[in-house]
């Protein structure tokens, strides 16, 4: 018989386990799947928002919206469309009925417990597939679902509950980086704008260095070459801030470091107040790039 078993509202970045419906069965095969559910949990942050993992008699569905994965598991015959429905309206109540605030500042597991109400109402209605009346959202699922799949998560790219390896997710479509950033903060969103009004100011008196270079043979073409590195180094500082890479801390500072010197090169045309201005948003980039770590590894709560 296909049918929904049990579901769970998880954080993504740390993997504290929200709400969850009353489970009941103590089978193998469901010991098994709640390993699963575990490991799962603590490598949200690095997984597409959309996947399965298909455990043999079992598949567990989830998605991931706005810090929050919405987990499911279901016999192995259910239909993939009603599960990601299911999810859906998990995930449209689940929103509805709590701010972000309060599931980012959440610090006790089960801390929304009393939405297993919901859980457990809309599990029996998908669990009776005769009584459902959402013909329209089926048919819109189905399209999204043909257009964008669940990335397939094999038991083998899990790795052991000790020693997880790293899952190959580049090749999906809409796939998340592989190591995911703290969220954004307010002065990291001013660092970028600056990072970006530097890069831009300095890509304009690039193309005036060079008028002024084609005008007059005699001027130095160092100045326009200085100018175009200064603009290349702030949009890389606004790289950096928004994505990870390996040795990032460090690029960051080699890359201050080119800020300054090419605001050096360049102090005959510029005064005291501009050359201030590039290095100081130079230095407070790169300090938001430092302050903005890839997310650590997930406490391991008892999901």
């Amino acid at each position: 018989m296909s049918m929904i078993l049990s579901a769970s509202v998880v954080r993504v970045r740390d993997g504290l386990p929200l709400s969850a419906s009353t489970d009941y069965d103590q089978s193998t095969g469901m010991q098994e799947c709640r390993k699963y559910f575990k490991m799962l949990s603590k490598k949200l942050s690095q997984l597409p928002d959309r996947c399965t993992l298909k455990t043999g008699q079992y598949n567990i569905n989830f998605i991931s919206s706005l810090g929050v994965s919405y987990m499911m598991l279901c016999t192995e015959n259910y239909p993939s469309v009603l599960a990601f429905c299911f999810l859906d309206e998990l995930q449209k109540e689940f929103i509805t009925t709590y701010n972000m605030m309060k599931t980012n500042t959440a610090v006790r597991p089960y801390c929304f417990i009393e939405f297993d109400n919901f859980i457990q109402r809309t599990k029996q209605r998908y669990n009776n597939t005769r009584s459902l009346s959402t013909k329209m959202n089926l048919a819109d699922m189905q399209t999204e679902i043909k257009l964008r799949p669940p990335y397939q998560i094999s038991v083998s790219e899990l790795g052991s509950a000790n020693g997880f390896t790293h899952l190959s997710v580049a090749e999906y479509k809409g796939a998340a980086p592989h190591q995911r950033l703290e969220p954004v903060t307010l002065p990291g969103i001013v660092s970028f704008v600056l990072s970006l009004l530097c890069g831009a100011l300095n890509l304009i008196r690039g193309f005036h260095a060079i008028e002024s270079l084609l005008q007059n043979e005699g001027e130095d073409f160092s100045y326009v070459i200085a100018f175009f590195l200064g603009t290349a180094a702030c949009l890389y500082q606004c790289y950096l801030f928004v994505y990870y890479t390996g040795w990032r801390n460090a690029k960051s500072f080699l890359n201050f470091g080119l800020i300054c010197l090419c605001n050096m090169y360049l102090y005959e045309l510029r005064n005291l107040w501009q050359l201030f201005f590039h290095v100081t948003v130079g230095a407070f980039s790169t300090l938001q790039i430092r302050l903005r770590q890839p997310q650590g590894k997930s406490p391991d709560y008892n999901v």
